[in-house]
């Protein structure tokens, strides 16, 4: 018979639960954790646990282990819930995959616009991205919308480039591209500001609509052992439905938000906060400098390799960016910018220091710092600014980056060891629904820096891998450092939040040699069990 720790506490009416087994941090490995009221009250041997007859125990498996609670630092959770809802590419592997699931979706959903996203050529055999064709044979008389999964770039139909009125005379929008053939027929491929010019294709994302998504995002992803995440580009709506959900009993995720730019002002206003739960926190702004490296719309300092007439995309410029960032540390928000290349993220370091002589105390991120030049490297520790990184970004990349990049600019890819030389707090998290968002993945892409079939390319810098327990530390009391709860959350200690991941086999090793088993957030289990 198995049941919840949960389940077993309030049966026995016990005060203190005892968990025995392997318990693995960033500096010790234990053998016993003693949890009251949702707090840690004791960690270390056997011996040190609490010896009262009120105490409830588990002993594990040895093949089981638990971590501190894995914080995801960089994800879009109503993505990943609209991700599960609609039609979902990510275990696609090549175009005719692609066309074998849209042809399912299609018998499924006879009617509407069919709208999916995951999809990366990344190691496909026809070696090129989706063009409208591609779709066109499958599905013809009606629009079809599929998002790559870095969400930079998204390919069309006929159908749909015909409804947004997409013509070869249709200029490509600021911040935008419109990828044309030989003729300047547009492909159906559209990358960053230029998908904007389908939105009236996508169905209206309902009020009940967002609810199912962020509650759907958050089981899916406490089921894969995270009790955290950093919520990026959120928007006004989802704030008070995560804070019903939350007070519903219905969230089993911590979740910090960061909203985007238009939302700046409402928040400002309002000043950071937590709801009543605790669960949920509105804490600062997001901003984009450029787009992605895989559709070239990030933002270099030299020519993409492989397409000389192009640096890729500014998305902001000095003069809005210092005004909104001024806003929002004057409303004492966190504030973090999205930038890729390096010509970004060298122009984000400058903005970030000349804001810094005026706002000694701000929170200051960039999400991805995926391309730096090597010059740069110091200048995050510098102007202390929180590096928040994503490891699986780098496994997936390093089959395009060499081409987009040559092998020179590879030097400063994905330097998470170097930045951590150099002083700078990271973070780690996924980018879901970009990637996955199985933390089996991260742990595994930043502490062996190879693709989930053991390859890693030429010039990939294996010496930017970081040890297991520094990688364990990326997920847990480094995002509680980055948003300012340091002193209750991401660590095991006594007075410390009760928060842990629990895993079968070891999740460092690759999503095939690990399952998440339960989840626990202030001593409770909030997905899955405990044996």
């Amino acid at each position: 018979m198995f049941m919840t720790l949960l389940m077993l506490t309030a049966q026995a009416g016990c005060d203190i639960t005892v968990i025995e087994g392997r318990i693995e941090t960033p500096t010790a490995t234990h053998q016993a954790i003693a949890i009251a009221d949702g707090r840690i009250r004791a960690i270390g041997s056997l011996t040190e646990m609490p010896d009262t007859d009120d105490a409830c125990r588990v002993s594990l498996p040895e093949t089981q282990t638990v971590f501190p609670g894995l914080t995801d630092s960089h994800v879009h959770l109503i993505g990943i819930g609209l991700r599960e809802m609609t039609l979902n590419l990510d275990r696609a592997r090549s175009i005719e995959d692609v066309k074998l699931a849209l042809a399912e979706q299609a018998e499924r959903q006879p009617e509407g616009t069919i709208i999916g996203r995951g999809w990366i050529e990344t190691g496909w055999p026809e070696g090129r991205a989706l063009v409208a064709a591609d779709l066109d044979e499958v599905v013809s008389d009606r629009p079809v919308l599929l998002t790559r999964a870095d969400g930079h770039a998204l390919v069309a139909n006929t159908a749909a480039l015909e409804a947004s009125g997409i013509t070869p005379d249709t200029p490509d929008p600021e911040g935008g591209r419109i990828v044309r053939d030989a003729e300047g027929n547009a492909t159906g491929y559209l990358v960053d500001a230029a998908m904007g010019l389908t939105s009236g294709l996508v169905p209206e994302l309902t009020e009940e609509r967002r609810r199912e998504a962020l509650r759907l995002g958050a089981e899916t992803y406490a089921a894969r052992g995270w009790t955290g995440v950093h919520n990026m580009s959120v928007e006004a709506a989802d704030l008070p439905l995560l804070e019903e959900l939350a007070a519903a009993g219905e969230l089993p995720l911590r979740v910090a938000n960061f909203v985007v730019p238009e939302s700046l002002e409402q928040l400002a206003e309002m000043g950071p906060r937590c709801d009543d739960t605790g669960l949920v926190c509105h804490l600062g702004v997001k901003f984009y400098a450029d787009g992605a490296l895989g559709s070239r719309g990030a933002l270099l300092k030299e020519p993409y390799a492989d397409e000389p007439g192009t640096i890729g995309l500014r998305l902001l410029d000095r003069d809005d960016a210092m005004e909104a960032y001024r806003k929002a540390a004057e409303g004492g928000l966190q504030i973090t910018t999205h930038a890729i290349g390096d010509r970004a993220n060298a122009d984000v370091l400058s903005w970030y220091k000349d804001l810094r002589a005026d706002y000694p105390k701000a929170t200051l991120r960039i999400e991805h710092a995926q391309i730096l030049d090597p010059e740069d490297l110091a200048r995050f520790a510098e102007a202390g600014v929180i590096a928040s990184m994503q490891p699986s970004h780098a496994i997936g990349d390093l089959h395009f980056a060499e081409d987009r990049l040559g092998l020179e600019r590879l030097e400063g890819a994905y330097a998470w060891n170097s930045l951590a030389g150099e002083g700078t707090l990271i973070v780690f998290g996924s980018d879901a629904p970009v990637e996955q968002g199985d933390p089996r993945i991260e742990l595994y892409a930043a502490h062996v820096r190879q693709d989930l079939q053991g390859f890693s390319g030429e010039g990939w810098h294996p010496e930017e891998a970081l040890s297991r327990a520094e990688t364990l530390a990326l997920f847990t009391t480094s995002p509680a450092l980055a948003i300012g709860r340091g002193g209750s959350l991401g660590t095991l200690a006594p007075g410390f939040a009760a928060d842990l991941s629990i895993f079968e086999g070891d999740p460092f090793a690759g999503p095939s040699n690990a399952k998440a088993v339960a989840t626990m957030i202030d001593g409770k289990v909030v997905s899955g069990e405990l044996r």
